[in-house]
């Protein structure tokens, strides 16, 4: 990796990354974030050297690049190159284990048939109906549209909403923000979620669903090591695997 003093050179390090975790610490496992020069700084607003905004620029500048709560239940990056294979990895079609471990998700169950297994929490259930019949929803219309009003009921909603992007049943596509009867936009942005398939696209969705997960996890191992040497075989599992 080069130093990174820009969005293009962030942009250029994630593709050879393959993925990264999107904030200063690294999980144990890889961030971009080490090799940050001088000129980048946090919440500036500066579109070329803050890695605030690069969230949401990555994913409307480009349709190969993912951001979301992928890794760890914290923000990180995928690019369209290695999505297949931490798709496969956590979305195995057998039921076998995949890196010594089971598998939570079956890729050959639909999200309902994981919900009456156990797997799905009744919220991510309810968040994913709705991105079902919308297509699209901000958070705080999902909020509102999935009855998640009140403070007794934010921790259940972001939970699901991190669980639905661990599972790469969702994805983030965008901000936006509340829109007043005036028809006038107001309030803080907050992020835009669609279902995965329609994120990425038909190619690499058949790309992932054909995808070998063991396969996919050995070369999810060997990328993590040739990134981090000192990554410990357990934190390498947790990332790969959610």
């Amino acid at each position: 990796m080069k130093t990174i003093r820009s969005f293009d050179d962030f942009v250029q390090d994630l593709r050879e990354a393959g993925f990264s975790m999107g904030g200063d610490r690294d999980g144990g496992v890889f961030t971009l974030a080490a090799f940050f020069g001088p000129e980048i700084r946090w919440h500036t607003e500066d579109a070329q050297t803050d890695p605030w905004e690069w969230r949401i620029r990555v994913l409307r500048e480009y349709r190969d690049l993912a951001y979301g709560k992928f890794f760890f239940g914290n923000g990180g990056y995928i690019t369209g190159e290695w999505f297949p294979c931490f798709y496969a990895a956590r979305r195995a079609a057998a039921p076998e284990n995949v890196g010594g471990r089971k598998m939570r998700f079956q890729g050959t169950k639909t999200l309902e048939e994981e919900y009456e297994d156990g797997n799905v929490s009744r919220e991510a259930l309810t968040v994913y109906r709705l991105l079902q019949e919308y297509r699209e929803l901000p958070a705080h219309l999902l909020r509102q549209y999935g009855g998640f009003i009140g403070k007794e009921y934010a921790s259940a909603f972001e939970r699901a909403l991190v669980e639905l992007q661990a599972g790469f049943y969702i994805s983030i596509c965008g901000q936006a923000r509340k829109v007043s009867k005036k028809g006038e936009e107001y309030g803080w942005f907050s992020s835009v979620f669609c279902l995965t398939e329609d994120f990425w696209g038909e190619e690499v969705m058949r790309e992932a669903e054909k995808t070998d997960p063991e396969e996919a996890y050995r070369r999810l191992e060997a990328q993590i090591r040739k990134l981090n040497p000192q990554a410990k075989p357990e934190r390498m599992r947790k990332f790969i695997l959610g």
